[in-house]
Parts: structure tokens; C-alpha cells; sequence
């Protein structure tokens, strides 16, 4: 008798979840550069994820589905971001952003500076030239 409630709730996670899904693939097929659809696939695809993965868990009713489904969850938590940063990074490098649509553009004098000339002689090693003179 109490299934049923919990089969509802079930379902209802999995809609939940295909939906925050959906719109992740939507927004990355419809906004205009690539830190904007970074932004649409990373955080409805996760928390698309846990929605799918909590009524996985709770149509399972048992704690080894749970302990199995927890690493998936903490394994995009955690990987997620640093996929995101990076690839952000990426995009912003190879010029595929719009500047428009930058509120503030913390990273340009960065990227600047990193990316100005390099002085003769920096970064090189003092005993590379060393075996030369001695012959």
C-alpha cells in the first residue's frame, strides 16, 4: 500500500530530471557562444542527474542501489566543474565568446599579459649555453 506514493514520487523525479535534461541540450543548441551553453549544459544536466538518480534509488528501496548510485552523483559533482573551468578557459582563449554578453571580464588582463612578447633570455636556463664557451 505505501508503493504507490513512493512509485509517484519515483516518477516524478524521472520527469523532473528529463526535463532539466532536455533544457541543458536545448540551451546548448540554441545560445550563442560557448561560455553560455557551458553554462546550459553543466547545471540542468546535474541536477538532472540527481533527480534521475534519487527516483532510481527510491524505485529500488534498497541501500546497496544507494550505495552503488552515490559514487555516480559525487563522481559528476566533482568532475564536472573542473571539466567546465576548463573548457571555458578553452573557449575564451580561442576567442569563441561573445564580448558582449560579459558583464566583466575578469580573465582579459591575464590572458594578456600571458600572452605578450617574451623578453630574450627570460625563462632560459643560465648553464644551457654552458658547454660552449668551455670548447
Amino acid at each position: 500500500m505505501t508503493d504507490d506514493p513512493i512509485d509517484v514520487v519515483a516518477a516524478v523525479f524521472v520527469v523532473l530530471g528529463a526535463l532539466l535534461s532536455l533544457v541543458a541540450g536545448v540551451g546548448v543548441l540554441r545560445f550563442p557562444d560557448a561560455l553560455s551553453r557551458l553554462h546550459a549544459g553543466t547545471k540542468p544536466q546535474v541536477l538532472g542527474l540527481v533527480c534521475v538518480v534519487i527516483a532510481i534509488a527510491l524505485s529500488a528501496r534498497s541501500w546497496t542501489a544507494v550505495l552503488l548510485l552515490v559514487p555516480v552523483v559525487l563522481f559528476q559533482l566533482l568532475t564536472q566543474p573542473i571539466a567546465a573551468h576548463m573548457i571555458g578557459r578553452a573557449g575564451y582563449r580561442t576567442k569563441n565568446h561573445r564580448r558582449d554578453l560579459l558583464l566583466v571580464d575578469e580573465l582579459a588582463d591575464d590572458v594578456e599579459r600571458a600572452s605578450g612578447p617574451v623578453e630574450p633570455g627570460v625563462g632560459e636556463d643560465e648553464g644551457s649555453d654552458a658547454g660552449d664557451r668551455a670548447g
